[in-house]
């Protein structure tokens, strides 16, 4: 690494809409359908220090990450790592993917070395379960992913670029943290089998509905998918997360919603960030106003996204 060469990395925060088997058990495992944002975002710069200095939000798992791709590349110079944002971390966005990925990513463009988002996340043990994160790192979209097969993080089958006029209203509640490590393996670990005939109709519909109509910029179809997939997780994992969603404000906003006529919503993987679409900015924005002014969403913090067609922005300098 030249001494005066840094790296820069902006990446996003996406959604998980759900797996098509979300115990991981049919001929099938996983495989999840998910989106790329626009924001929140991770950003970071990486360069070459006389001694370690990794500060920022997310600093001690940034830092862990730096030294396990140090370590595996027989690399030991210090590094100056700055992280200036961080996508949240356990709010269902990916935040510790991305953060791997963009800490992955800087390295090898500091060192000169070749590797891809895949190569990143199998030295940093991410993407076991799904590839949505790899994915959208790398191109952006709306993305399925195979699952996970003989050991293989799971491989990208589809994407489709998000239609640049919808929006996308997201619900936070800080006071609540989603599933994360070995919650997340037990929860899997305790949930039943998902039945072979129910992971059928969801890859039916996923392939043969959903991405069609986002390819058509046909918004009815797609959001009733992804509003009838979310239903099937918000029962599966109910048991775990003590219903359909994780934080019970979320979920009344939710319900709201849905009695506007919003079909098109949910949690965001384990949560407890939630979700809606709006057909354009116009309508993204009426629903942000009238959810902001909703008495039962104090504490409650809203965000008005698009879909993001780009993969991560690295710059070296």
């Amino acid at each position: 690494m030249h001494a005066s060469r840094s790296v820069a990395v902006t990446t996003t925060a996406r959604l998980h809409f759900g797996f098509l088997d979300p115990s991981g058990r049919s001929t099938h495992p996983f495989a999840s359908f998910g989106l790329s944002l626009d924001r929140p975002c991770t950003r970071l710069t990486l360069a070459a220090a006389e001694t370690w200095d990794v500060r920022g939000p997310e600093a001690e798992r940034a830092g862990r990450y730096l030294k396990t791709m140090a370590q595996a590349f027989g690399v030991d110079r210090c590094y100056r790592l700055h992280v200036e944002d961080a996508i949240p971390s356990h709010a269902g966005l990916g935040s510790g993917t991305q953060l791997a990925l963009a800490v992955g990513s800087a390295f090898a463009a500091a060192e000169g070395l070749t590797l891809s988002p895949l190569d990143i996340a199998g030295r940093l043990e991410r993407g076991a379960r799904s590839g949505i994160g790899i994915a959208t790192f790398e191109a952006g979209g709306a993305v399925l992913d195979s699952g996970p097969s003989e050991g293989a993080l799971p491989q990208l089958i589809a994407r489709v670029p998000f239609p640049d006029d919808w929006r996308v209203l997201l619900i936070f509640d800080p006071d609540v943290k989603g599933l994360d490590g070995l919650s997340e393996v037990a929860a899997f670990e305790a949930l039943p089998e998902y039945a072979e005939e129910d992971v059928a109709d969801l890859r039916m519909r996923i392939v043969d509905r959903a991405l069609p109509a986002l390819a058509r910029h046909d918004f009815a179809p797609f959001a009733a998918e992804v509003g009838h997939l979310q239903d099937c997780m918000g029962t599966y994992f109910a048991p775990i997360q003590g219903g359909p969603q994780t934080s019970p404000r979320v979920g009344h906003l939710l319900d709201w919603l849905r009695g506007e006529g919003v079909t098109g919503l949910g949690q965001s993987s384990w949560g407890p960030t939630g979700f809606a679409f709006a057909p354009s900015e116009d309508a993204g924005n009426a629903l942000l106003t009238a959810a902001e002014a909703r008495t039962d969403a104090a504490g409650l913090r809203f965000m008005l996204a698009r879909g993001r067609n780009d993969g991560a922005e690295i710059a070296i300098g």
